[in-house]
Parts: structure tokens; C-alpha cells; sequence
């Protein structure tokens, strides 16, 4: 599936590994950096995926340097200078904040360091990506909101919750959601946030009740699970009776748990394991000097570079009735971790057993 994004500058066009490693032998050494613990996936599932099949890949031998940056950009920064230091084959980079991460990029490349851009497209010259078709997902949850509201889209006001404005992907779901609501519900409030902070999603929630008035919002659009979180405590305090169904993204243990107890209308499911499947093996393939074009069968354009090598994975909704597709399997929740005693009732309704 082919990713379009829009180039703008004079953007290059991205090369098989900038020429500047040939046919690596011996030991790698992989460099992993990712952006944030506030969303479970990426130490639950991310980090351990990609760990096990860059392994599988280049050998048990193989040395893996990995990083969170907690949400913090200045610390992302110092973290790509650490590991250019410690002279990685490869980079798995997962931006907090896609352009200001730019010229670390650029570091990491003059170094000879070819720079996989993870789950977000960040600035700068790198040398593949693979990401989840991040427009599919805003659709999936606008959709998914309008067929639960039925003939309350036309009688109260939604409100909408984005994601940060440092990740790019927040503007793909924003866009997806507003090509399938727009017209069809009245947005009554809006927010744009600066990190995906279920405190700050929680706040904004509590201002658009007080504004609207909480007999007016008959549904909550938000970009991801964490956030939701938020989003719901701030309802129950408002004492609804019946809380309006809320979307969210990533399918995270307390979203699935959430959704399981009727408080959390959907989330979205994207494969973690293909998406880090793609990540490792293109990383291990640069780093040994290869060429992408039998691994990334299409190609994006980012605000730096034209026809970066990529791969993209498709989401799907995950609504209660779609959860039991999903128990056990690499990438998601097994039944002892979904099914704890506080949630024993709604799992033996739901047929999880």
C-alpha cells in the first residue's frame, strides 16, 4: 500500500544506503530509539519485537542500543548523538518531535549511520519507513463513530480530541476522522495537544462539558487510548448516567479492559509485529549494505526526502465483538492479562474463556 505525502522544499530523492556502507560483515550493531512510555505499546510490544527479530535477522551476537525519550526532543537529541558515538550500523528511530529531530538525522547520516524512520516520518535524510496507514486509522475511527451514534449524530455535538502537534501522523488521523464526520456531526469542540498526555486530554474534556454542557456532547472522538483514559475519568466525574461512546487508538491493556466494561466505545488494532517486523529487517539489510527493493514495495515523500523506501501496515477497529479475534496472538493481549478478576464478569459475557 502506498503511502502519499506531500513534499515540500527541495526534498531528495532517497538512496538504497547513501553509499557509504558496503556489504558489512561481522557483528551489528543496531541503535533503537523510542519516543515515549505514556502509550504501553511501545516497551509492551515494540521494543521486544523488534529486539527479537533484528536477532533473528543478524544473530544472537548482535548488539542492540535502545533509548526512550520520554517525550522529551532535547533528550531524543542527545540520545542519536550517543549512539552515533558508539558507532551503530543502522538506526531505528521512533522522532518525538519529526522536525526538530531533523538535523540529528543528518548527524547520523554524515556518520555513515542509514536511519529508519519507525511508526512516525520524521525530517531529515533517511533511509526507510514503516508505519500503519495512519489516514486509514482517522477514518476507521470517525466511522466507527458515526455507526454507534446512528440517529444522534444530528441531535447533539461531538467533541475532538487530537494528538500532538510534534507527531506527524496526529495531522493523518485528524485529517482521516474530519473527511468522514465533517458535515455529518457538529464538531462543538476541538483540541490540538502538545504531547499525548492523558492529563491534558482530561482537562480539555473537563473545559468542553463546562462549555457545551454535558447533555449536549453525544460522543468523543480521540486520537488514541491513553488520551481516551483521560477523556472518560473527566465524564464520570461529570456524573453521566450512560457515557457517550469514545474512540481511541492502539489497543492498549486498559483500553481493551475499558471497552470490555462499556466505557470505552472502540480503539484501533495496528499489527505491531509486521510493523516491526519491516523496521528490523530494513535496518539490518542498510546496515549489511543491501539494497531495499526486494523488502519495501512502495514508497513516501517526507518534507526532506522523495521516495523514501517504505512499508505500510493496515489497522483495523477493534470494537468489543472483534477482541476475541485477537487473544493470544503475537502483537496483542493474552486472556490472563485482559481477563483479571475485576474484569471476570465482562469476560465471561464477552465469551473470552
Amino acid at each position: 500500500m502506498a503511502a502519499g505525502l506531500a513534499a515540500c522544499g527541495s526534498a531528495k530523492e532517497a538512496g538504497d544506503n547513501g553509499g557509504k556502507k558496503k556489504n558489512k560483515s561481522g557483528p551489528l550493531t543496531i541503535g533503537l530509539l523510542l519516543p515515549e512510555n505514556q502509550t504501553a505499546r511501545y516497551e509492551r510490544f515494540d521494543r521486544p519485537l523488534m529486539e527479537k527479530k533484528i536477532k533473528e535477522l543478524a544473530g544472537a551476537d548482535t548488539q542492540i542500543v535502545y533509548e526512550n525519550a520520554k517525550q522529551d526532543p532535547s533528550v531524543q537529541q542527545q540520545q542519536v548523538n550517543a549512539v552515533i558515538t558508539k558507532k551503530v550500523d543502522a538506526l531505528i528511530l521512533d522522532a518525538v518531535d519529526a522536525k526538530s529531530i531533523a538535523s540529528s538525522v543528518k548527524k547520523a547520516d554524515d556518520a555513515g549511520i542509514p536511519v529508519v524512520a519507525f511508526d512516525r516520518l520524521a525530517e531529515g535524510p533517511i533511509k526507510a519507513y514503516t508505519s500503519v496507514d495512519n489516514e486509514r486509522v482517522g477514518k476507521i475511527q470517525g466511522e466507527s463513530l458515526l455507526k454507534e451514534l446512528g440517529d444522534k449524530a444530528s441531535k447533539g455535538q461531538i467533541v475532538m480530541m487530537n494528538g500532538s502537534i510534534t507527531d506527524p501522523n496526529a495531522k493523518s488521523y485528524k485529517d482521516g476522522a474530519h473527511s468522514v464526520l465533517d458535515g455529518k456531526v457538529k464538531i462543538g469542540r476541538e483540541y490540538d495537544t502538545q504531547e499525548w498526555k492523558p492529563e491534558n486530554a482530561n482537562q480539555n474534556m473537563k473545559g468542553a462539558i463546562a462549555s457545551l454542557g454535558k447533555d449536549n456532547i453525544v460522543g468523543v472522538y480521540s486520537a488514541n487510548d491513553g488520551m481516551a483514559g483521560g477523556i472518560i475519568t473527566a465524564l464520570k466525574g461529570a456524573g453521566y448516567s450512560k457515557l457517550p461512546p469514545v474512540t481511541g487508538q492502539d489497543a492498549e491493556l486498559a483500553a481493551v479492559q475499558r471497552i470490555l466494561a462499556d466505557e470505552q466505545f472502540m480503539s484501533v488494532y495496528k499489527p505491531y509485529k509486521p510493523e516491526a517486523d519491516a523496521a528490523a529487517e530494513m535496518a539490518v539489510a542498510l546496515a549489511k549494505g543491501k539494497s531495499l527493493d526486494g523488502i519495501a514495495k512502495s514508497t513516501v515523500d517526507s518534507g526532506s526526502v522523495k521516495k523514501v523506501p517504505s512499508i505500510i501496515v493496515t489497522p483495523f477497529a477493534l470494537t468489543k465483538a472483534d477482541i476475541g479475534k485477537y487473544v493470544g496472538k503475537e502483537g496483542f493481549f493474552n486472556l490472563n492479562e485482559i481477563c483479571t478478576a475485576k474484569y471476570k464478569e465482562q469476560c465471561d459475557k464477552a465469551g473470552l474463556k
